[in-house]
């Protein structure tokens, strides 16, 4: 991809590993969790070489995706800290639905919906990874009840997680620009001032 002199950077080379790390994890733990979840997608296991090798990988899986996700999140919480102009946009996103985004509330890096994301994520992971060690019988033995309550919980989490990612993936590819950030780390500085004012304001030192 041809590069402007003029762009700017958005997420580091790190940053956009880490990112895409957890996203790999995701997947395969969604495809092998659907394997164990019904009968009609045990098929899903033949890509992990089998039902027995789906479920050593899958938990193993997990620790990696935990481990960067919890980079990930240290790393961008204190740029998801929701204030009075995330709620002002959520309170006008049916003008962003509609695509006239331009006269919403000034965002900074992450809009309000892009918080609410994030810690919806965090939600889903802190659940989704505590019912899994319950559930991870090779380390601690726990009351059988408690590893079927744990189970529930895990498939909910799950479920609350795959959406979330659904909307994800919407919003970017929605969003003119955004998958560009995370494959290469720029954006445009029209995007950055149509979409994250107070962001492109801070980089740019553009008050106009």
């Amino acid at each position: 991809m041809r590069r402007n002199p003029r762009d700017l950077q958005r997420y580091t080379s790190g940053e956009r590993a880490n990112h895409w790390i957890v996203g790999i994890c995701f997947i395969l733990l969604a495809l092998s969790g659907l394997a164990f979840f019904h009968p009609a997608f045990f098929p899903l296991t033949q890509l992990f070489g089998g039902g027995p090798w789906t479920r050593i990988l899958h938990p193993y899986i997990g620790v990696v995706m935990f481990v960067f996700f919890v980079a990930m999140g240290l790393r961008f919480a204190s740029l998801n800290m929701i204030g009075q102009r995330d709620i002002e946009w959520l309170k006008n996103v049916d003008k962003m639905v509609d695509g006239d985004d331009h006269d919403m509330p000034e965002q900074g890096k992450y809009n309000g919906g892009q918080k609410l994301l994030f810690w919806g994520l965090v939600i889903g992971m802190l659940l989704i990874a505590v019912s899994g060690v319950m559930m991870w019988r090779t380390w601690v033995v726990l009351p059988v009840n408690m590893v079927r309550i744990a189970s529930v919980l895990h498939a909910v989490a799950a479920v609350w997680m795959i959406g979330l990612i659904i909307l994800h993936v919407y919003a970017a590819i929605w969003t003119r620009g955004t998958i560009r950030a995370m494959m290469y780390g720029t954006v445009t500085r029209a995007w950055a001032k149509q979409h994250h004012r107070g962001w492109y304001r801070k980089v740019t030192d553009d008050n106009s």
